[in-house]
């Protein structure tokens, strides 16, 4: 199967990062997902946005203490825009930055009729469990450095098994052909994140990952679509 070609806030490298621009872009160059962050406004709906604040003129406000119409004009997108404006024919992978900002998230891709291309990621089990009591389809993606389970990676991917975690996310450096081969033994898709240069898109396809995070989503697009073409005879 071919990976999914994540465009990493949009693929902030070509286009300003988690824009509707930059998501449209990406769709139009050939990514089959995109990723972005999600947090809510103050009136509770889902925006995506990476950091806790944004830029008004001079200052800095904080996402939560502005309404989404107000962010939007600010650039800052609902989920619902996303849809509105792009469908949902493409994966779409969210950084969980608050806790309960996923109910919201699954009745807005619920409306798109969007939920079976949705990906839920987070650092910490406990909100992935959370997620999982809401939504029992719903795929997981538990993003996390390899330092924070050092030798015990069989072990930890067990657990993940075990949680219904669909996919473990891991910088495209942390990974090798023994954790890949590992990872996909426990029924855990492989996530790399963070792969930017040719060379590195091209070693984790050579491992065997199902999915790749860019921010580089033409060089991505093209390394992916090299490495999977029928060789000429």
């Amino acid at each position: 199967m071919t990976p999914i070609t994540f465009a990493h806030r949009g693929g902030r490298a070509e286009a300003p990062e988690n824009t509707l621009d930059a998501f449209r872009r990406a769709l139009e160059v050939g990514a089959t997902g995109l990723e972005s962050d999600a947090r809510l406004a103050a009136d509770g709906e889902v925006v995506l946005v990476h950091g806790p604040t944004i830029r008004v003129g001079l200052r800095r406000a904080k996402v939560r203490q502005l309404p989404a119409a107000r962010l939007a004009e600010l650039g800052v997108p609902r989920l619902a825009d996303l849809y509105a404006e792009l469908g949902s024919n493409f994966e779409l992978s969210l950084d969980l930055k608050e806790p309960e900002v996923v109910g919201p998230i699954l009745s807005v891709a619920r409306a798109g009729a969007a939920v079976d291309r949705l990906w839920l990621c987070a650092r910490d089990l406990s909100d992935l469990d959370a997620a999982r009591r809401l939504d029992a389809d719903v795929r997981l993606v538990h993003s996390m450095g390899r330092r924070a389970y050092g030798d015990a990676l069989e072990r930890h991917a067990s657990t993940l098994a075990r949680a219904g975690i669909a996919a473990l996310n891991l910088r495209e450096g942390e990974w090798s052909l023994g954790l890949v081969t590992l990872a996909h033994r426990f029924g855990l898709l492989a996530f790399a994140w963070d792969a930017q240069e040719y060379r590195r898109i091209r070693a984790v396809l050579e491992m065997g990952v199902d999915g790749i995070y860019s921010d580089h989503v033409e060089r991505m697009v093209a390394t992916v679509g090299e490495w999977s073409a029928p060789p000429t005879a």
